[in-house]
């Protein structure tokens, strides 16, 4: 049986990095492809359709950007509060294409920084949980964070499951598994626990943080 290599502080920053590039490349890609075709003098009845896939994949690449930013990144340098607005601006915005519809069950004006960067990575997780769509309800309490993802077909994968627990896959983390054990981390930096569970049709990412 082969080893997974061991991670390191840089092959974590690496990954991580990956990751956001994975989540960038599409509207990145789709920016090029517009402006290609605005170059291109021979193209001039599709410049309209052009300027709309520039509009449209710059909304998406910075949607993108803010959330990752939070998700992944300092997300601002100051500790502090994120607002709940901003939480659930952020979230429209990044899953305005998924098939799954957002629900947010929370009401506090503010949500602790590490906490909102926690939910953010959850959110991805439960997105991910149900590719045919259905729902997918963020809740925050004074002690806990969850996602609960409802719909057809809903999974938990394994590779998820076993990154959660700190456990790499066979040949080592990549970017997709390495945000799973990433979001475990900062449960765990921030005193709490990070754990999975499904059942026919819904799965749920719940954090506790004793008080």
């Amino acid at each position: 049986m082969s080893t997974a290599p061991k991670l390191t502080p840089s092959g974590l920053a690496a990954l991580l990095c990956a990751r956001i590039c994975h989540d960038l490349v599409s509207p990145v890609g789709a920016l090029g492809t517009a402006i290609e075709i605005l170059d291109d003098e021979g193209n001039a009845d599709m410049h309209d359709d052009a300027l709309e896939l520039i509009k449209s994949s710059s909304r998406r690449a910075a949607a993108k950007l803010k959330f990752l930013r939070l998700a992944f990144g300092a997300g601002g340098s100051a500790p502090g509060q994120i607002g709940g607005d901003e939480i659930r601006s952020l979230v429209s915005d990044m899953f305005t294409d998924a098939k799954a519809d957002i629900l947010f069950d929370f009401h506090d004006e503010n949500v602790e920084k590490s906490r909102a960067r926690l939910l953010l990575n959850m959110t991805m997780l439960g997105v991910q949980s149900v590719p045919r769509g259905g729902e997918v309800k963020l809740t925050v309490t004074a002690d806990s964070v969850s996602v609960h993802a409802t719909g057809p077909r809903a999974k938990l994968d394994e590779t998820v499951q076993q990154a959660l627990l700190g456990r790499p896959p066979e040949h080592g983390f990549d970017g997709r598994s390495i945000q799973p054990f990433y979001s475990a981390m900062m449960a765990r930096e921030g005193g709490g626990q990070l754990v999975a569970s499904s059942s026919e049709e819904s799965v749920t990412f719940r954090a506790d943080f004793p008080t």
